[in-house]
């Protein structure tokens, strides 16, 4: 198993499912973990199970819907120390709806938890990422298709699918990782109940960007479900 001793992750809408889990893969190879939820009382319940692991555990809050949470959650991290592994989880679905009743309001309020707030979070860390020359950065993407009811959650993963390219090719001469993934469609508030896939099935899948080599490339794109039951 590659450990992550000494390493330093970040990821964002961790006090429950999918971020959660993927905080407890990070803490099981040994890395420390900042959590982040609305409110720190949020990840309490994940913060215990990730401490009794023996790593470090933090807890940032902040709001990803407006610009005064995101440097808000921001300024808490740069407390705590440097980020070596970016985990931009968080994300916002919207109403079902057909496609030609969609607002600006709905537009904005999907793009900026979704998109600006993830780029935000990226220009905070990666720029000391690359001064350090080591940092992964993992952008929580979706296999979302022919749904126009959610056309704005669709249109908005697929933003952070190419700002993930860009992202990579600038950071193309270091070693900075910066992936994209597919969960699948996993049971949580987010999937709803009629997911076709547990929880737990995330795992070992979500933590394949952070694990990259060296010599791997980076701006890929992966299936969480493609490493369901597999040793990594």
């Amino acid at each position: 198993m590659k450990r992550l001793d000494g390493q330093l992750a970040l990821v964002t809408g961790s006090s429950r499912g999918i971020g959660a889990k993927v905080a407890e893969g990070l803490a099981d190879r040994g890395c420390d973990v900042i959590l982040h939820g609305r409110k720190n009382e949020n990840t309490l319940h994940t913060k215990k199970l990730l401490v009794s692991k023996g790593v470090k555990v933090y807890s940032v809050e902040g709001e990803l819907s407006t610009l005064e949470g995101v440097n808000q959650i921001v300024q808490q991290v740069e407390a705590i120390g440097h980020v070596d592994i970016l985990y931009n989880n968080a994300g916002l679905s919207n109403i079902y709806k057909p496609i030609f009743e969609y607002t600006m309001e709905d537009w904005h309020e999907i793009m900026q938890v979704n998109v600006y707030s993830l780029t935000f979070l990226c220009n905070a860390f990666a720029p000391a990422m690359k001064e350090k020359g080591y940092g992964r950065i993992v952008n929580v993407s979706s296999g979302i298709q022919d749904q126009p009811h959610l056309v704005a959650y669709s249109v908005s993963k697929a933003a952070v699918d190419k700002y993930t390219k860009d992202l990579s090719f600038e950071l193309k001469d270091s070693d900075i990782k910066v992936s994209y993934i597919d969960p699948g469609w996993i049971k949580t508030d987010l999937g709803g109940p009629d997911a076709e896939n547990d929880l737990d099935s995330v795992l070992p899948g979500m933590l394949i960007p952070v694990l990259l080599d060296k010599e791997d490339a980076t701006g890929q794109g992966f299936r969480a479900q493609d490493y369901k039951g597999k040793e990594i």
